[in-house]
């Protein structure tokens, strides 16, 4: 392999660099030595010799780039040829190896084309290649003064030059290319001209539409060009191989940088990427590190940060906005970087002329999406390096925090797409150390918290506010508005995680401060003590969330209108209470009253009409008053469909709780079809622990059970509990709910001791946080019971309910749903302990409280005459349970369709009570009638179907059996 020389030529035998006494800055450029070949492959001798001039090193280590060769060929030389292509992209790139390679392959498949390379970093650099050229062709002057550029022009310009290939190497400068250069670039049907450069706005000026871009490496030549320089022993692993070539972005000198630190240092990729996320500081040390690279002009920078030193100072002296834009964006996240977040300009056409300088060089890339920019990661780091050695970088970190603070839209949904785009660059700014002391960061850092809370992060938005409080508190008096503010956010955000305890701290606080501090109707005041109410209720605090709301509602309807926002908002939040307190009808008195004044007062399609609509919908379904229930959400979902977008969070949540109503309706098939496109839309647009998106797995997988999909149950809560396990504590509400619910589904399985040992842990969790009368605690309590009483554990499971009851006999009123329904399971109990009269009195006392206080056909109602029926079945009490099964049987034939599991499971029921009545005919008319629906509506092999199928087999048998012994009897000469 030759060596680089050193000496620069200019006449003759002349060499060297001279200077004399100086006071400013010099720039002197050094280049590669010339190849002066002894002309190989001798032509015809009508023919021109061909002369070749080209940089002698070989390059060992050049890898790949097939697909821009066989361009450049075939522009060149095979197709029809073109006079002048330019070759441009980013610095360090490898355009001067790709033209060197063209160049090598027309010496050895085109002899008879003469190669002619020139520099154009500079007029000197230039002219002392033209100088060469006319010295290798013997050219003399036509006349006195007549310079080197002027003779290779005229000498290649004639038909007796022959073929030729000149490239000019590195022409980014645009005014030096075309106010001197431009007019000495030979022109010949027998010759064509390379330029490489940089610039965009270069390539297109000099060769029109006949431009070719050199992109960065790809995956495959990466590896084996980062191979070839250090060897298989250094590359560690392929992850690491592969991250490191990310980070370098496939920049073949970036990887050639790094190849030098890892083969001088006897290193590995692993460390090397190790020293890269070190710091910042370390980054930008080994980017800016020289190093020794016989492949590049001589004196010329390698290091990845002075080489787009060059396009940076390039950039600053034409186009100073483009330099500031590029400043800014050096301090976001390098991809998809909307255009509305960059800074405004005078003018549109100032701000598109700087985005052009900069996609011109190839620092910024547009997407197909005209609104949407990449930049290389080694770009910003290089610009920051820039930045830091002007001494600027606290300047522009302000700069940068202080405009993001002032554009960042709020949290509403509406601004959902845009803050979804800012978000990666807003909280890169703010992990930069610089921005902790800019004002305007913890303004930002609000404004974030709330984005990513309501995109269901909430982990993410207790990291965000904590910091805003921790300033807050550093900054302010323990009642400063924008203190309690901070902390008023955090404790919602801890809310959303689970974490009620430290919510309730925080707001009790805030709460405390406020009453010392505001008037009593003080909107502030008053939001507090609302969001405190809310905490209470998560907590199972009922009766003291009851008696804020209560207040924050008085104080309201005395001094806000009927229809003013805030006023209906606290009616309907205690309306929430209310129900969870069993009050079913004050409830649904407040919310009637709600929705009567947002129907007078807003639009069809106002979003708080219809979530009033959509939460009376639910007291409805509570009340047991499906019908009104399903028509009201249906109304909803109707508009909603209508006006709003397909992945809104509102038109979802009324999709999902009207699935719930038609699974109570028993329209199992139209709640599966509804919650499996909520489902869908949700996986498609939400993180995969997203709240939201595992509540509708969660709300699907009951339905699923409820039609008999045991295994597709079990598969998605499975999905659900893993997703919560990984990302929520472990007693957040959330994961303990899920983990309940899958038990259910292993029992429903068989997998009985699965269920057990699941519910003990959610038991003894709730246990350990939970207060003893919380209705959680209580739920899962009463949930482990049945999964005992399935196990055969009857002691222990009446051990639990008796438990559960005295509780809520202690803390509930005597009609709370949740009272009567711990009675009801306790019956149960009693009823399989073979303790009949226990669970008679028991549920006749729960039928009492619900004739007294529920609609007749509300399905609790209905549920618990149908258990008391059965208990006097197995009493014996014959009549009793025939006169209660008929009339529940009379109702659910009146209120449910034909095919509803409950109206079939109290006909199955009532069969029964028929053929333990002698009443033959009637029972198997009525399973016939069971087994029909079923046949028609369940899957073979679905256990209710079964179940009727079975049941009436043993109708038919017995009837079969009574007529061999009518037979018997009949005979007297057949022996018994």
């Amino acid at each position: 392999m030759a060596s680089m020389a050193s000496a620069i030529l200019f006449e003759r035998s002349n060499s060297g660099f001279q200077m004399g006494v100086n006071h400013g800055s010099i720039t002197n450029h050094f280049h590669l030595p010339i190849e002066e070949t002894k002309d190989l492959n001798p032509v015809p001798c009508d023919q021109p010799q061909a002369h070749y001039i080209i940089p002698s090193l070989e390059n060992r280590h050049f890898t790949g780039r097939e697909f821009t060769l066989d361009e450049l060929r075939q522009k060149l030389f095979l197709q029809a040829q073109t006079e002048k292509l330019a070759l441009f992209g980013l610095g360090g790139v490898g355009k001067t190896q790709v033209a060197l390679q063209l160049a090598r392959w027309v010496k050895t498949h085109i002899p008879d084309c003469s190669i002619f390379w020139a520099s154009a970093l500079s007029l000197e650099s230039f002219e002392q290649a033209c100088s060469q050229i006319a010295k290798k062709l013997q050219l003399r002057q036509n006349t006195d003064g007549e310079s080197a550029m002027e003779l290779v022009h005229r000498q290649l310009s004639s038909d007796k030059a022959g073929k030729w290939l000149f490239i000019v190497d590195n022409a980014d400068d645009m005014d030096l290319l075309f106010d001197e250069l431009d007019q000495h670039f030979p022109t010949s049907k027998k010759g064509v001209t390379l330029l490489t450069t940089r610039s965009r706005e270069v390539a297109l000026s000099f060769a029109g539409r006949d431009i070719v871009e050199l992109q960065n490496m790809t995956t495959e030549e990466g590896i084996a060009f980062l191979t070839k320089i250090v060897g298989k022993d250094s590359l560690c692993d392929q992850n690491s191989t592969m991250q490191l070539l990310g980070e370098l972005n496939f920049l073949p000198l970036a990887i050639a940088q790094a190849a030098y630190y890892i083969g001088r240092n006897g290193g590995t990729t692993t460390r090397y990427l190790e020293l890269m996320h070190k710091s910042e500081k370390e980054r930008m040390r080994l980017a800016s590190r020289e190093f020794h690279d016989n492949t590049r002009y001589r004196r010329m920078p390698n290091a990845v940060t002075t080489t787009w030193l060059i396009s940076f100072n390039q950039i600053q002296g034409s186009d100073r906005s483009a330099a500031d834009l590029l400043e800014f964006i050096s301090y976001l996240e390098p991809k998809a970087i909307p255009r509305s977040i960059l800074p405004p300009l005078d003018t549109e056409e100032e701000v598109e002329f700087a985005i052009g300088t900069l996609c011109g060089y190839g620092f910024l890339t547009r997407r197909d999406n005209e609104d949407m920019f990449d930049i290389h990661s080694l770009v910003q780091l290089s610009t920051r390096v820039w930045i830091a050695e002007a001494g600027k970088t606290q300047q522009i970190i302000e700069t940068v925090t202080q405009h993001m603070e002032k554009w960042f839209p709020s949290s509403e949904y509406t601004n959902r797409a845009t803050w979804r785009m800012y978000l990666p660059h807003a909280l890169k700014i703010l992990k930069r150390d610089e921005s902790e002391g800019v004002r305007e960061r913890y303004s930002l850092l609000s404004k974030v918290g709330n984005c990513v809370l309501a995109d269901g992060r909430a982990k993410d938005a207790i990291s965000v506010f904590r910091d805003v409080c921790t300033w807050s508190e550093s900054h302010n008096d323990d009642e400063h508005l924008s203190r309690l503010a901070s902390q008023y956010d955090l404790a919602r955000a801890y809310t959303a995680n689970g974490q009620i305890k430290q919510a309730m701290q925080l707001l009790k606080h805030v709460v405390a401060v406020r009453e010392r501090t505001l008037d009593e109707a003080h909107p502030y005041r008053l939001a507090s003590q609302h969001q405190l109410a809310g905490v209470y209720q998560s907590n199972g605090q009922i009766k003291e969330a009851m008696q804020l709301l209560e207040h924050v509602v008085a104080v309201q309807e005395r001094t806000l209108d009927e229809a003013y926002p805030r006023r209906l908002a606290s009616q309907h939040q205690l309306a929430g209470v209310y129900e969870s307190n069993g009050q079913i009808k004050e409830a649904m008195q407040l919310l009637e009253h709600v929705v009567a004044v947002q129907e007078r007062t807003l639009d069809e399609a106002h979003p708080r009409r219809l979530a009033s609509q959509h939460q009376l919908a639910g007291v409805y379904q509570s009340n047991g008053q499906i019908k009104e229930a399903m028509q009201l959400l249906e109304h909803v979902v109707a508009v909603q469909e209508r006006t709003l977008d397909e992945a809104h969070p509102c038109r979802l949540a009324s999709q999902h709780q009207l699935a719930g109503v038609y699974q109570s309706n028993g329209q199992i098939k139209e709640a599966m079809q509804l919650l499996e496109h909520v489902v869908a839309v949700q996986e498609r647009t939400l993180d995969e622990a997203h709240p939201d998106r595992l509540a509708s797995q969660h709300g699907l997988a009951g339905v699923y059970q409820s039609n008999g999909q045991i295994k597709e149950a079990m598969q998605l809560l499975e999905h659900v509990v893993a997703v919560q396990e990984r990302t929520l504590d472990e007693a957040h509400p959330c994961r303990l709910a899920s983990q309940h619910q899958l038990a259910g589904v292993y029992q429903s399985n068989g997998q009985i001791k699965e269920a057990m040992q699941l519910l003990e842990h959610v038991v003894a969790v709730q246990e350990r946080t939970l207060d003893e009368a919380h209705p959680d605690r209580l739920a899962s309590q009463h949930g482990l019971a049945g999964v005992y009483q399935s196990n055969g554990q009857i002691k222990e499971a009446m051990q639990l309910l008796e438990n559960v009851v005295a509780v809520r006999e202690r803390t509930l009123d005597e009609a709370h749903p949740d009272r009567l329904a711990s009675q009801y399971d306790l019956a149960q109990a009693y009823t399989a302990n073979g303790k009949i009269k226990q669970a008679m009195q028991l549920l006749e006392n729960v039928v009492a409280v619900r004739e007294r206080t529920l609609d007749e056909a509300h399905p609790d109602r209905l549920a618990s005459q149908y258990d008391l029926a059965r208990a006097y079945t197995a009493n014996g009490q014959i009549k009793q349970a025939m006169q209660l099964l008929k009339h529940v049987v009379a109702v659910r034939e009146r209120t449910l369709d034909e095919a509803h599991p409950y109206r079939l499971a109290s006909q199955h029921q009532l069969a029964g009570v028929y053929q333990s009545n002698g009443q033959i005919k009637e029972a198997m008319q009525l399973l016939e009638h069971v087994v029909a629906v079923h046949e028609r509506t369940l899957d073979e092999a679905h256990p209710r179907r079964l179940a009727s199928q079975r049941a009436l087999q043993d109708v038919k048998q017995s009837i079969k059996v009574e007529a061999m012994n009518n037979i018997f009897l009949s005979r007297p000469d057949i022996e018994a």
